[in-house]
């Protein structure tokens, strides 16, 4: 019961650390891009956003730095054995994560508080700084996962790690395509929701210039990382197939090894029966996506041992969420561009807004069932093929204590988090604008 608390507790503090880290990485971007226009065009609409993303940068900073902060120390309580063994493996991209994060802090700083302080070239800047320490701080810490996911850069020991090569383990087997992966969720989660929130202001109220500005600032952010998604989750999930067959296998419902093997598409995999019942299969296709070969061999489940396989039903339908609301996202996005090429503007229409607004929380949907995939795919380890999770929890007792407690306070950070930024939204709704848009116009 106390691994199953413990888990939960990593897993709760992660999936809420991901929303608002996610944002935290995303928002600098577009508040630079709207500082940018406003130099560019003069309109004072987009220097008033740039000061709203701002000050939605700022609050997702602090509860990022809290979540994150209880976070690192959850690795030490929770899963002592993992720290003591790999801590000196893994330590360079945690010390390098610290780095960005203090980078982030100061330029930040000199951001919201340098505006017509400072030349505008260095108040530029500063905000440039802030949103690439923002996406190093994402890069470092998805390196630690990667190298979890496949371990390498020392000689395993009886008495643990030996031969250790730091920089090798930071940069382990497919750290390319995880980290691209992550941090275009990143940029597309919040794009996405920024997207939905002002297409939903719009369809209120039509007139809103300082809604549609906002909306042309995140819709070619959120279409481009909408398509490039699925291309680097492509090359991810061949390097998957190559260097973790027995989660490709979880996350297919693939119980038995097959030359030229169907993708299935939907469904709910039985592990008693080795079956997915209600998938449609579309035959040969998972060849030729794992391995770019009709005919090729995929592994099935049965080929590893039972007490290594992942919870193949929890990955399954993981990743059918994920690839889902992808596929949703790239296809709106799509549209979108082409209506965009048609029209030469960002379309407006109802329809369209529509399916912004309706599309608005799908990149958070995705992100989470992303993390998911990994981090359930690599169960029963911590370390790939090397400790068990079971192995490395903490022998300390009552685990559910801290589990309900944190929970608590996470629900309290989100209450106000949500209550923040909604009052930041409301404050550029006609009849209820801010002081700083009633000047803009």
């Amino acid at each position: 019961m106390d691994l199953l608390y413990a888990r939960a507790q990593m897993g709760m503090s992660l999936a809420f650390h991901i929303i608002f880290a996610a944002a935290g990485i995303a928002l600098p971007l577009l508040m630079v891009l709207s500082d940018v226009k406003a130099r560019r065009t003069g309109d004072a609409d987009y220097a008033v956003l740039s000061r709203k993303l701002a000050k939605g940068t700022a609050i997702l900073f602090a509860v990022g730095a809290v979540s994150g902060t209880v976070l690192s120390f959850e690795l030490g309580l929770l899963w002592p054995d993992f720290m003591g063994t790999y801590g000196e493996v893994i330590g360079l991209p945690f010390a390098l994560e610290g780095t960005a994060f203090f980078t982030e802090a100061v330029f930040l700083g000199i951001y919201l508080y340098g505006r017509e302080r400072i030349p505008a070239g260095l108040h530029l800047f500063s905000g440039l700084m802030v949103a690439l320490s923002g996406a190093a701080s994402a890069f470092f810490v998805t390196l630690v996962n990667a190298f979890m996911n496949h371990p390498t850069g020392f000689t395993p020991g009886p008495g643990g790690p030996v031969d250790v090569d730091p920089v090798a383990a930071m940069f382990s087997p497919g750290w390319m395509h995880q980290t691209a992966h992550t941090l275009l969720a990143c940029y597309q989660a919040s794009a996405f929701a920024m997207a939905g929130i002002h297409a939903f202001v719009l369809l209120r109220h039509p007139g809103a210039a300082f809604h549609r500005k906002a909306l042309s600032v995140a819709l070619p952010l959120a279409c481009a990382t909408a398509l490039l998604q699925p291309l680097v989750g492509d090359l991810s999930a061949k390097n998957v197939a190559h260097q973790q067959p027995v989660k490709l296998a979880a996350m297919e419902g693939l119980f038995e090894t097959q030359r030229g093997a169907s993708l299935s598409v939907g469904g709910l995999p039985d592990v008693e029966t080795g079956t997915t019942p209600y998938a449609l299969e579309i035959p040969k296709a998972l060849s030729i996506l794992a391995f770019a070969d009709p005919d090729a061999e995929v592994k099935g489940l049965n080929e590893f041992p039972r007490d290594e396989w992942p919870p193949v039903a929890k990955v399954h339908v993981a990743f059918q969420f994920m690839v889902g609301t992808g596929s949703l996202m790239a296809l709106l996005a799509g549209v979108t561009l082409f209506l965009r090429w048609r029209r030469k503007a960002w379309p407006e229409d109802r329809r369209v807004l529509w399916g912004w607004l309706l599309c608005g929380p799908l990149g958070v949907v995705a992100m989470e069932a992303g993390w998911l995939v990994t981090e359930w795919g690599r169960q029963p380890w911590i370390v790939r093929g090397l400790m068990r999770t079971a192995d490395a929890v903490t022998p300390v007792p009552n685990l559910a204590v801290p589990f309900w407690t944190f929970s608590l306070v996470y629900l309290f950070l989100g209450m106000m988090v949500t209550f923040l930024l909604v009052r930041q939204v409301a404050g550029t709704l006609p009849g209820h604008e801010s002081d700083e848009v009633s000047h803009a116009h």
